[in-house]
């Protein structure tokens, strides 16, 4: 395919990006370092404001070679609907009275099980949490475990690597953990409706190996976490007297906004509703995570502008490789691009072969830990946990590492079973 000089250019962008991205820890340490312009290497080392500040780069390029109108009108025609999503299921799913009832939940569960309560409740956070996202979608599953978990691993008492094992964990559990049904993940989202693939094809094809998968993960570094699990923090361990009703309520505003994903109209005035809803009963609420939302929103959004310029190198690539090759490249592909935006290059191939579907999905999804770019629910992850590592920064390379092994048994579960 012959790319246009705006597409290299675009390429350009994109890979610089890339490299801003796995620069934000340095860039953290730098404004320790340099007080005097502390503010400024602060926001470029927030990675969630990478994209979205590349993707503005682009529209400015775009408008200088191409012109205003052209530079607009592509903004304009992409699809926002998933950074808008993102950003209302995290807002809810964060609320008080979620957290309350899910964490009461977990806390019931945790006492049948035969380990101390701490140390199961963080097994339930990185194993039952994320295969729940296939009912509530991957992003409010994010959510909800890293609430949970942040209080009891992401503090100052596991050593770093710890840290970002359990991390790592956390991004490839949730990314295959939503693969039990058809509608929760956004990499299957992409293909389910142009291959009729349904929840219960689903299940039977990913789903049980997927969910092997995540409780050999959580399993293990959970063994790794048992020396290191003590008791609660406050804010862990802080039960609200939330009101039944209060709960259900929230619970339903959640379901609302989880059924009408895919109509922004819908979900964001349900998402209205409920802000009025926690002005009517503030006593009963915990501050709203409006700021992590909206920059979670803000990095998507970015993904979306210049992963719609990527096309022309992308879709060759995955069209080119055979059902294996292909496996391992979506895999690799995946860590420098939405996994979501590989599957759906793939829908977009004529007569591919069944096995082909397979090994593609499989590849996207199983990679979908290895870096906050590949899978939707990992810039969410990243803002409500980061504080919790050296420099209040999650390192891309600490990421990566802590997610090969996972990503290994995540692969082969797909692979072999």
């Amino acid at each position: 395919m012959q790319a246009s000089p705006v597409q290299w250019v675009a390429a350009g962008i994109f890979a610089a990006a890339l490299i801003h991205t796995f620069a934000t820890k340095t860039l953290e340490r730098l404004a320790h370092r340099h007080p005097r312009h502390a503010g400024a290497l602060h926001l470029l080392g927030e990675v969630e404001v990478v994209f979205g500040l590349w993707a503005a780069v682009l529209i400015v390029v775009m408008a200088l070679m191409a012109g205003s109108s052209a530079a607009i009108d592509y903004a304009e025609s992409r699809q926002y609907v998933e950074p808008l999503f993102v950003f209302v299921v995290m807002v809810i799913a964060a609320s008080g009275p979620v957290l309350s009832a899910v964490s009461s939940l977990m806390s019931a569960l945790a006492r049948w099980l035969p380990i101390p309560t701490a140390l199961a409740q963080v097994w339930l956070g990185l194993a039952a949490v994320p295969l729940f996202g296939s009912l509530i979608t991957e992003p409010a599953a994010m959510t909800l475990a890293a609430l949970m978990l942040r209080g009891r691993v992401f503090t100052a008492g596991p050593p770093e690597w710890l840290k970002y094992a359990a991390l790592g964990v956390l991004f490839v559990n949730v990314s295959i953990g939503g693969t039990l049904t058809s509608y929760a993940a956004p990499p299957v989202l992409m293909v389910a409706a142009t291959w009729q693939w349904d929840s219960g094809f689903m299940f039977w094809t990913f789903g049980w190996k997927a969910a092997i998968a995540v409780l050999a993960n959580a399993t293990a570094v959970t063994w790794l976490l048992r020396r290191q699990i003590g008791p609660e923090t406050a804010e862990a361990s802080a039960s609200q007297r939330v009101p039944g009703v209060i709960q259900l309520v929230h619970l339903a505003f959640l379901a609302g906004v989880v059924v009408f994903a895919h109509h922004p109209v819908i979900f964001l005035g349900l998402f209205l509703f409920f802000m009025g809803f926690t002005q009517a009963y503030d006593r009963y609420q915990s501050p709203l995570i409006l700021r992590e939302g909206l920059l979670v929103g803000f990095f998507l959004a970015g993904l979306v502008v210049l992963g719609g310029m990527q096309q022309w190198w992308l879709q060759p690539v995955v069209s080119s490789l055979g059902a294996k090759a292909l496996f391992f490249g979506a895999l690799g592909l995946t860590a420098i691009t939405d996994n979501a935006a590989l599957t759906y290059l793939g829908s977009l191939i004529e007569g591919i072969a069944v096995e082909t579907k397979y090994m593609l999905v499989a590849g996207a999804v199983a990679g979908g830990g290895l870096t906050v770019i590949a899978n939707a629910p990992n810039p969410a992850g990243v803002s409500l946990l980061r504080r919790g590592f050296a420099d209040e920064s999650i390192s891309a390379a600490g990421l990566l590492a802590g997610a090969a092994l996972p990503t290994v048994v995540a692969a082969a579960a797909f692979l072999l079973l």
